[in-house]
């Protein structure tokens, strides 16, 4: 009876693995004997197909990492960067920036064209679709051919250049074109300092000009790319610290410090000591405190 059982046991197990069993029972025949009734086949199991070694993938389907963020803004000719650069690669050592000049004509179109992130403008521009701050005003100033009267001024009125030709720089072709006519004597042009000071025209002198409008230069950038990036360059273009709190970098988690061990220890106090003399009264009083008495 207990052979028979095992039997049975045997044939379920093998109709529970038909497929990966099929093979192995045709080359085996069943073998029962009435005095030793065993299997002649082997235990297998079925490995689903899910379990095949994975295919490498093809090199269409391979992941691309992204470049690395760089961040790029323009400025026109008259402004010095120097002093922001050197702050950015202070305090943003992950982040590259990318610094290159634009002409006064062009000094939106690298923000509409992609070509930069935030541009120095000297205004007015059009504000439209921008985020516009203004930084600082310009110094205007006269630009002469070297040997005019104006020379031996230290500072002009505009009303003085009354009589004068002033000449249209935008019309010349930009204050550097401008200046090369104004060295041939053809007439003089109304420019901010740093600009003049940035082409220093050979054969051409400068003098303040006062009553002048002045210009003013400002940083500007698309209103809908604002981000944390273009937020902390803003801050040290506006002269925050790097421990401000309105910087991004300074409002990032700081790990917290583990607490000091308690240097008290655990051990058990010891014990006071009783004290072998009684306290002087006379301690901390003045001199001839106690009174004297006689022997």
């Amino acid at each position: 009876m207990a052979g028979f059982m095992d039997w049975e046991f045997a044939e379920v197990m093998l109709q529970g693995y038909p497929a990966a069993c099929s093979q192995s029972t045709k080359a085996a025949p069943e073998q029962h004997q009435p005095g030793n009734p065993r299997l002649s086949g082997r235990y297998c199991e079925d490995v689903p197909a899910d379990n095949d070694s994975p295919q490498s993938p093809s090199p269409s389907e391979s992941f691309e990492p992204a470049a690395p963020r760089v961040l790029r803004f323009a400025y026109v000719a008259g402004v010095t960067p120097g002093k922001w650069i050197r702050r950015w690669e202070e305090r943003v050592l992950d982040i590259p920036l990318q610094a290159f000049m634009s002409d006064d004509g062009a000094q939106l179109d690298v923000l509409r064209d992609g070509a930069a992130d935030l541009s120095f403008v000297r205004l007015p521009v059009e504000r439209e679709g921008l985020n516009v701050i203004p930084l600082y005003e310009e110094q205007p100033v006269v630009v002469a051919p070297k040997g005019h009267e104006i020379s031996v001024f230290e500072e002009v009125a505009l009303a003085d250049l009354a009589e004068e030709t002033l000449l249209d720089v935008a019309a010349l072709g930009g204050p550097e074109a401008a200046m090369h006519i104004v060295a041939s004597g053809a007439g003089l042009v109304v420019l901010p300092m740093s600009v003049a000071r940035h082409f220093n025209v050979k054969d051409t002198v400068a003098r303040r000009l006062t009553g002048a409008p002045v210009t003013e230069i400002a940083l500007a950038w698309p209103s809908d790319s604002t981000d944390e990036v273009i937020e902390e360059f803003i801050g040290i273009v506006r002269g925050r610290t790097a421990q401000s709190s309105r910087q991004p970098s300074a409002q990032q988690e700081k790990p917290k410090k583990e607490p000091k061990p308690d240097r008290r220890g655990t051990g058990v106090k010891k014990p006071k000591v009783a004290q072998r003399y009684a306290p002087n009264p006379d301690k901390g009083r003045g001199k001839g405190s106690r009174k004297k008495g006689k022997r």
